[in-house]
């Protein structure tokens, strides 16, 4: 007979996968869109939603439906290079070259930056950094249950800490909410939509689901619909959480531009926002824990992308890896919270379309037989798309004209693909490759992707 989960078990899976999910970014974004959005807080704090929980918790789902071993293993239905790359690609976003750096320039913008003085700024940032890494790779050399225990101590902590400042939001609003932002004052949602990009929460969840099904496999729970069904309502409990703070916090950046004025990042927000309502007092307490919750997160990235490209490149040890990721992390990371940013927007615009496309095959495999032809075609539209979309973007970010040979196809893209503007350009295009490739495969007995 199959076993049965209690609710409490769930409610436990469900705060354990939030903490996995809740770093640096979701702290910052939410409160930048609510300052931009302004008076147009609700269409964009929806489009957020979609993207910044909406995706993750399909990205759950996706894994727990599969039955596959890990990311690589899902990947490989479509080829097994394009598993590794794709893969390693993902690792490397939420790793080294972006989310992981980002933990440490969140801690320092959080809780170090309102103690110091603007001339100064660049040099603590540098010392803080290379502190707050020297600690990573420490415990990352190093695995410790305590890492564990100020996880669990801390997921709680957060939680509190923030309902505590959100509900003074509310009772007590910092000032009236203002106009919106050039950027939010017609389109609100799908700009909404595409700043929940930020968070990488989505690639994460392809990663964390792993983690969450292989506990709920310990608890008894074997067969595939059973896993499936379980991490679906852990997965509820999860989003749940990461919804509620994230229109608490949107809301609060929303209501402090009266008083602050536009911030740089979302990080600033949040310090002035504890200081005007618990003081001296509440701005250390919030620095702590946020150090310590952007700490741990780190830990863990740094961690998973050791094991990972260890077993990939196994002449390579652990420890090399972690080492080389640190101090790569050291050095991304002073280029400061916005710098990281604006360099990770262009990754994640050409990302995110291959792992949503990737998700959605996995729920319609059945109804095309798990044809690598559906897998392969629509993966290679959302890259053509995707591609142009992510040196589109870092062309904008740098101020720089578009290369020469990209002008043709972005005019084509333009003219032709629906939403391109908006930065969904690949969405009917992929959805009709699919359909099409779908019915093919239905007559023809093409090569299948492993299930």
């Amino acid at each position: 007979m199959q076993k049965k989960l209690s609710f409490s078990s769930y409610l436990v899976i469900g705060v354990m996968l939030f903490a996995l999910f809740f770093g640096a970014g979701n702290l910052i974004f939410p409160a930048q869109l609510g300052q931009n959005a302004g008076s147009n807080i609700i269409p964009a704090v929806i489009g957020f939603l979609i993207t910044g929980v909406g995706l993750p918790f399909l990205g759950v789902l996706a894994m727990g439906f599969s039955g596959s071993r890990n990311l690589q293993d899902l990947a490989s239905r479509i080829h097994p290079v394009y598993a590794i790359i794709f893969t390693s690609l993902l690792y490397l976003t939420i790793g080294p070259f972006f989310a992981a750096p980002r933990t440490g320039a969140v801690a320092f913008d959080i809780g170090i930056s309102p103690f110091v003085s603007e001339g100064a700024m660049q040099i603590a940032l540098g010392i803080f950094t290379f502190l707050f890494f020297a600690i990573t790779l420490w415990l990352s050399l190093n695995p410790s249950k305590i890492v564990d225990r100020v996880g669990k101590i801390l997921s709680p902590g957060i939680i509190i800490l923030l309902l505590g400042l959100l509900i003074m939001v509310v009772v007590k609003p910092m000032g009236a909410i203002q106009s919106p932002e050039e950027a939010y004052a017609s389109g609100a949602f799908v700009k909404g939509f595409t700043e929940g990009y930020n968070t990488m929460d989505a690639l994460a969840s392809l990663v964390f689901a792993i983690i969450v099904i292989n506990v709920i496999r310990s608890m008894g729970i074997t067969d595939r619909k059973g896993i499936f069904a379980a991490t679906a309502k852990t997965g509820i409990v999860a989003t749940a959480f990461l919804a509620l703070l994230y229109v608490g916090i949107a809301y609060l950046g929303a209501v402090s531009t009266e008083a602050f004025g536009l911030s740089e990042t979302g990080g600033q927000i949040l310090s002035q926002a504890s200081e005007y309502y618990f003081g001296t007092l509440g701005l250390v307490l919030l620095a702590i824990v946020i150090i310590l919750a952007c700490l741990t997160t780190s830990i863990g990235l740094i961690t998973a992308c050791g094991e990972y490209f260890h077993t990939i490149i196994p002449q390579i040890g652990y420890k090399t890896f972690v080492i080389i990721f640190s101090t790569f992390c050291f050095i991304i990371s002073n280029f400061g919270l916005s710098n990281i940013i604006t360099y990770s927007i262009p990754v994640l615009m050409f990302l995110y379309p291959l792992a949503v496309v990737l998700m959605l095959l996995t729920f319609l495999s059945p109804l095309f037989k798990h044809s690598q032809l559906v897998y392969v075609s629509a993966t290679i539209v959302a890259f053509c798309i995707g591609i142009i979309d992510g040196l589109k973007t870092l062309c904008q970010s740098l101020e720089i004209e578009y290369f020469g040979w990209m002008k043709p196809i972005i005019s084509f893209y333009e003219k032709t693909l629906p939403f391109y503007s908006d930065g969904l350009g690949w969405v009917l295009p992929v959805l009709g490759v699919t359909l099409v490739t779908a019915l093919i495969a239905r007559v023809r007995n093409h090569p299948t992707a492993e299930a």
